[in-house]
C-alpha cells in the first residue's frame, strides 16, 4: 500500500464509474438527509398526530433497526448481486418513508421509522462495501472523502427542506421527497452496478452476533432516553456487558461480522475500529449543542441550531482537504489530537466564560473538534477496508474483506448509540441544572476524546506511511 499513487478526483468520475460514483453518493445522502430533515419536523409531526411522550422514538427506532441491518450488509452482499441489493435497501427506506408521509398516528410512523431504518442500515453499509467493490484501492480515500461530502450537503439540505415544509404545514412532504429520490436513484443502479457483485459465499448466519448487537443498541436507546439518572446509568453498565459479550462472541464463532483479522495478534485493526468509534461517538456531542446553546448561552433557536452543526462542518472540510494529503498515517495521529483539543477548549469555555465569549469559543473547539476527526476519517476507512487483506497465506479472502468494508457502518452506528447514550447520562448528573448539565456533558466528551487519543498511535500501524 505505501508505493501506490493516490487516485485524483477526476479519476473519481472517469467513464465507467460515474455511474457507481452517483449510486454511492446518493445512497449516502438519502440516508444523511432523512438523519437532518426528520429531527426538523419531529416537532409538527407530534404537534399534527400526537405523541408527545414518543417524541424521541423515531429516531431511535431508526437507528436500531439501522444499526442490525448494517451488520448483515456482507451477508447480503455475499447472497446477491450488489445492484440487486441496493435496490432493495433503495426499496426498503423508500416503503419506510411512504409509511411515514401517510401516518395517521406515532404508532404507524413508529412502524415506518423501523422499516425506514432497515433499509437506511443497509444503504450505509453498502457504501463503504461498494469503495471496495467498485473502485480501485487507490480512491478508497476518496470514496470515503465523497460519503463525508454527502453529510455535509445533508446539513444544509436536511434541516432546510425539513424546516421549510414543517413552517408551510407540509411536513409529509419531506418523506415523499426521500420516496421520489429513492425511486430517481433506484431508475440508475441497474446500468451503474451491473458488473459489482461481490465474489464470496454468504457464509454462516452471524444470529449470535446480531442479537448481541441488537440488544446493545436497543438497551443504549433506552439508557439515552432515560431521564433518571439511575436508570441510565444501569442502562450504560448493561450495553457495555453486551458489547463485551459481542466481542468475546466475535472471537470464537464462525459465523461472525467482524472479519477474523480484527483479533489476529498484532493486527491493527482492532484499533483501527475502537478509534473509528471514539471519533464517531465524541461527535455524538452535537446533538446536544443545540439544547446547551439555547438553556446556557441564551441563543435563539436558529442560531443554536447552526452552531449544532459546527461540528459536522469541521469534519466535513476536515476530510475534503485530508482525502489528498499524501502522509496519511501522520493525519490519522494528528486527527485525534485536535479532537481532544477542541473538545476541552469547549469544556473549558462553558466553565470559564460566558455571552457571547463563551458561545465564539464553543465555535472554535467544535469546528476544530470536527476538523480534527476528518482529518483521519477517510484514512482509516480505507484501512478498514483494506484491512482483512491478506490472509497469513498471502491469498485475498474476499469474504473477508467484504466483512471489514461493511463493518465500518456497523461501528459507527454503535458509536452513535453509545455517544448519544452518555450524553444523555451527562446531563442528568446536572440534576436540572442547565449550566451544571452542560459542564458535565461537556467534560465527559472531553475525557473520552482525551482517553481516545491514546489508541491513534497503535490504529496509525495498519495505515500507510505515505501514499
Amino acid at each position: 500500500m505505501g508505493g501506490e499513487q493516490a487516485g485524483s478526483w477526476a479519476q473519481m468520475v472517469a467513464p465507467g464509474r460515474r455511474g457507481a460514483v452517483t449510486v454511492l453518493a446518493g445512497g449516502t445522502l438519502m440516508f444523511a438527509v432523512d438523519t437532518y430533515v426528520t429531527a426538523s419536523l419531529l416537532p409538527s409531526a407530534v404537534a399534527e398526530i400526537g405523541g408527545a411522550a414518543f417524541y424521541a422514538w423515531p429516531t431511535t427506532v431508526f437507528l436500531l433497526a439501522a444499526v442490525v441491518a448494517s451488520s448483515l450488509t456482507s451477508r447480503v452482499l455475499a447472497a446477491v448481486p450488489a445492484g440487486r441489493a441496493y435496490l432493495v435497501a433503495l426499496g426498503v427506506f423508500a416503503a419506510g418513508a411512504l409509511i411515514d408521509a401517510v401516518a395517521p398516528s406515532m404508532p404507524v410512523l413508529l412502524v415506518g421509522r423501523l422499516v425506514q431504518g432497515a433499509g437506511g442500515g443497509l444503504l450505509a453499509g453498502m457504501g463503504y462495501a461498494l469503495i471496495r467493490i467498485t473502485l480501485p484501492r487507490s480512491l478508497w480515500t476518496r470514496g470515503s472523502a465523497l460519503i463525508a461530502a454527502m453529510w455535509g450537503v445533508a446539513l444544509v439540505v436536511g434541516p432546510g427542506l425539513g424546516g421549510l415544509l414543517a413552517g408551510a404545514g407540509q411536513w409529509r412532504w419531506a418523506f415523499g421527497a426521500l420516496v421520489v429520490a429513492s425511486l430517481l436513484i433506484g431508475a440508475i443502479v441497474p446500468s451503474a452496478l451491473h458488473r459489482a457483485r461481490a465474489r464470496t459465499s454468504p457464509g454462516p448466519f452471524p444470529l449470535g452476533s446480531v442479537l448481541l448487537v441488537g440488544a446493545a443498541a436497543a438497551v443504549l436507546s433506552v439508557a439515552g432516553l432515560a431521564a433518571d439518572l439511575l436508570v441510565a446509568g444501569v442502562g450504560l453498565a448493561a450495553a457495555a456487558v453486551l458489547l463485551v459479550g459481542f466481542v468475546a462472541h466475535e472471537r470464537r464463532t464462525a459465523a461472525a461480522v467482524l472479519p477474523r483479522a480484527t483479533f489476529r495478534p498484532g493486527s491493527p485493526l482492532r484499533w483501527i475500529y475502537g478509534l473509528s468509534a471514539v471519533l464517531v461517538g465524541v461527535s455524538g456531542v452535537e446533538a446536544f449543542v443545540p439544547l446547551a446553546g439555547q438553556q446556557v448561552a441564551g441563543l435563539a433557536p436558529v442560531a443554536a441550531g447552526f452552531l449544532g452543526v459546527a461540528l459536522g462542518a469541521g469534519w466535513v472540510a476536515g476530510e475534503m482537504i485530508s482525502a489528498s494529503a499524501r502522509r496519511p498515517r501522520w493525519r490519522v495521529l494528528a486527527g485525534p489530537g485536535l479532537l481532544a483539543a477542541g473538545t476541552v477548549l469547549v469544556a473549558v469555555g462553558v466553565v470559564a466564560l460566558d455571552g457571547s465569549g463563551a458561545v465564539a469559543v464553543w465555535a472554535v473547539g467544535l469546528v476544530a473538534g470536527g476538523f480534527g476527526i476528518g482529518t483521519a476519517w477517510p484514512h482509516l476507512a480505507a484501512s478498514a477496508i483494506g484491512g482483512a487483506e491478506p490472509d497469513p497465506d498471502g491469498e485475498q479472502d474476499e469474504g473477508e474483506a467484504d466483512k471489514a468494508s461493511a463493518a465500518v457502518t456497523t461501528v459507527q452506528m454503535l458509536a452513535v448509540s453509545v455517544g448519544t447514550a452518555l450524553g444523555g447520562v451527562s446531563l442528568a448528573l446536572g440534576d436540572g441544572d442547565p449550566l451544571a448539565s452542560a459542564r458535565w456533558l461537556f467534560a465527559t466528551f472531553a475525557v473520552a476524546a482525551v482517553l481516545g487519543a491514546l489508541t491513534a498511535r497503535p490504529a496509525s500501524r495498519g495505515v500507510p506511511v505515505e501514499i
